[in-house]
């Protein structure tokens, strides 16, 4: 019980840490375009699994982990690709989403069986 509450919390944490970084990076730190672009818009999809993450709904668990490597795929793209801090804050994406991947993935798992395992 206690490691499902561990993954629970380290899936928000780092759902919500790649939400910031990822608004950080396009707004101010890194754009694409001085001021800012459009490709912010891109931290939008994790917007939607967020209060399912938040409640432990493990369907939600399920395909967010599956979305989530859509940002590992951008962030290995533009760590290979991009230069200076860009490539950090890429280096940071991948980072948070194979965290968020891994404790999603064990937390779906993991909350199956205990649901099994109360039948």
């Amino acid at each position: 019980m206690k490691r499902i509450v561990i993954l629970h919390y380290t899936s928000i944490a780092s759902l919500i840490a790649l939400i910031f970084l990822l608004v950080a990076w396009e707004g101010w730190l890194a754009p694409l375009k001085p001021g800012g672009s459009m490709l912010i818009l891109k931290v939008l999809p994790l917007l939607f699994p967020l209060f399912g993450i938040l409640r432990g709904k493990r369907y939600t668990y399920q395909w967010a982990s599956m979305l989530i490597l859509l940002y590992f795929t951008e962030g290995v793209v533009r760590a290979w690709s991009d230069q200076g801090l860009s490539a950090w804050l890429a280096g940071g994406e991948i980072i948070l989403s194979t965290i968020f991947f891994l404790s999603a993935i064990y937390y779906a798992r993991d909350l199956g069986r205990l649901a099994h395992s109360n039948h």
